[in-house]
């Protein structure tokens, strides 16, 4: 995989939010000003949220846009987000958001991805626990195919 999917600057390691509905903005925030998306593409991603949860079970979500939001998008682009404190949503736990912006199908193979690297105990306490954006991206690139 491209390593520009996932640039340093997309990767926060430190925010916080006051509830769910911040979070999605904050993480949306990021695709924005790393210019792979337009602000329309955040209200996708709250549109997302509203029909189907993006949670996705170890403390971790996937906020992303509905298909109407992809005329928002510049790139494909992933961004890191992680919320110390937590955030609830929806009765579950986050602590760390993956962003995802693909125009294609793109995006259900990194959701696979990130889906098998959760399943790895050791490499989701990984993701949870790195202290330097660097280390994420390279646990997240290294887990998918090239």
């Amino acid at each position: 995989m491209d390593d520009r999917l996932l640039a340093p600057e997309a990767v926060r390691l430190d925010e916080h939010a006051a509830n769910r509905d911040d979070a999605i903005r904050r993480c949306g925030g990021v695709l924005v000003e790393i210019g792979a998306v337009d602000p329309a593409y955040v209200t996708a991603m709250l549109d997302r949220e509203q029909s189907i949860s993006t949670y996705v079970g170890a403390g971790v979500a996937i906020p992303h846009g509905t298909t109407a939001g992809k005329a928002a998008i510049r790139r494909d682009a992933l961004a890191v987000v992680r919320f110390p404190a937590g955030v609830d949503w929806g009765g579950n736990h986050v602590t760390t958001c993956v962003t995802i912006a693909a125009q294609g199908d793109g995006h259900i193979e990194l959701l696979a991805d990130l889906a098998e690297l959760l399943l790895d105990s050791e490499r989701a306490r990984a993701l949870h626990e790195a202290a330097d954006p660097d280390d994420v991206r390279r646990l997240l690139l290294s887990s998918a195919p090239n």
